[in-house]
């Protein structure tokens, strides 16, 4: 079975150029890396619980991890099942929907610098900033919405306003980068069969009825702008300090058992140590220890 590394070209976006969708699979072919994964799967969530403790006792990094797919293709329940042992109260979890008023009101970036994760802890974002190459290239329109100065019209949105935006985002994530917060950015590639499959099953279950909407149909006819605009987004904003991680996403247990092996490596790589105490720190806590032990 070939190894899987953070840089694993199967998975691994590190650096612009061109990037290509169908050069990646949505479903895993080796068996025996599926039947390796599976065994590994609680281990490796086991290693990340430890760790977390670790980021978080050091306070030195923090860890973005972004999570974009089409409709249906596992994000929540790839957070929940990867993320099922660690201690809650390290990791914040923002879900973003359609933009507010107030946040229409600031630069496109203001509400995801504001859910960025402090020093120690785990920050993930169920959509992103990416949303802002993604929905809106498909539908243009909302761009309207924004009150952008100069953009009045659909016609003003050009590919040099999307290259701008991409721009932003690559000077967005270089300074989180810069300043100690680790990121990884996972796109959970689903087939189009698979999404229909998964759509007929929220459809025909009564206990999954909530999860369907209509207008997940009507997003699902514009399939081939949305694979577009991710080949884009990702070719235009991979890094090696902000690489997209590229997972197969058509059975779900392997979307969880690659993001909870991508993770843990991230972590190992990181070095982390628990903080030492200084002299001082050190004899306090003898004298403690001895005010313990000296009580009746």
């Amino acid at each position: 079975m070939k190894t899987i590394h953070l840089t694993d070209p199967r998975f691994a976006i590190t650096k612009q150029g061109t990037f290509r969708l169908k050069d990646h699979v949505c479903d895993l072919p080796s068996e025996a890396e599926k039947k390796e994964l599976k065994k590994q799967l609680e281990a490796d969530k086991a290693v990340i619980s430890e760790l977390q403790e670790v980021l978080y006792a050091a306070g030195k990094h923090s860890l973005l991890l972004i999570f974009q797919a089409m409709d249906a293709a596992g994000k929540d329940s790839c957070i929940r099942h990867v993320m099922s042992g660690v201690n809650p109260q390290g990791v914040q979890v923002h879900s973003f929907k359609a933009p507010s008023t107030l946040e229409r009101n600031h630069d496109f970036l203001w509400r995801h610098a504001l859910a960025m994760p402090p020093r120690g802890f785990i920050g993930i974002h169920n959509r992103s900033h990416y949303e802002e190459v993604l929905v809106t290239r498909v539908h243009p329109q909302f761009i309207l919405g924004q009150n952008i100065p100069g953009i009045n019209s659909e016609k003003d949105i050009t590919k040099t306003f999307w290259e701008q935006r991409y721009a932003s985002i690559r000077n967005f994530e270089e300074h989180l980068a810069e300043n100690g917060t680790v990121i990884m950015k996972f796109f959970l590639h689903m087939g189009k069969d698979a999404q229909k499959e998964r759509f007929l099953e929220r459809i025909d279950d009564p206990k999954k009825n909530w999860k369907f909407s209509v207008n997940d149909i009507k997003e699902r006819g514009h399939w081939d702008a949305y694979q577009e605009a991710y080949e884009q987004a990702i070719r235009a904003t991979a890094a090696p300090h902000a690489p997209w991680y590229i997972i197969p996403a058509d059975e779900q247990w392997e979307s969880r058992a690659l993001v909870g092996r991508l993770l843990r490596l991230q972590l190992e790589a990181l070095g982390l140590k628990n903080p030492t105490l200084d002299e001082k720190a050190m004899a306090g806590l003898q004298d403690a220890r001895a005010a313990l032990m000296a009580e009746k």
